[in-house]
């Protein structure tokens, strides 16, 4: 089984217990699903499609993982890039991956 679908056994069997505490944001296993959900429906609609990659430019927050689980739902492979990075880097990085979608 894929992880986005062992996720998904792990948000039905524990909905209300917290998956992620980032600063002063906290998410339940249903939370954090249903906005994994959500995102994955808006990369389908952009067009993405099994194996293609989606970048995830974010500061670390819980967010990351929204997208992360997101992209996977959505058949896409994430390419981790850091705020941090100048901007060539980053350019280099969607160029290299192909990713159309960030």
């Amino acid at each position: 089984r894929s992880l986005s679908e062992r996720f998904e056994e792990q948000a039905k069997r524990n909905p209300e217990r917290i998956a992620v505490v980032s600063g002063a944001t906290a998410l339940t296993y249903t939370e954090l699903n249903e906005r994994a959900n959500q995102l994955a429906r808006v990369l389908r609609a952009e067009g993405v499609e099994a194996d293609q990659p989606v970048g995830v430019l974010l500061e670390r927050s819980a967010d990351i993982l929204v997208s992360i689980l997101g992209v996977l739902k959505a058949g896409g492979a994430y390419v981790p890039m850091d705020t941090m990075y100048p901007q060539e880097r980053i350019d280099y990085m969607l160029q290299d991956s192909g990713a159309k979608v960030v």
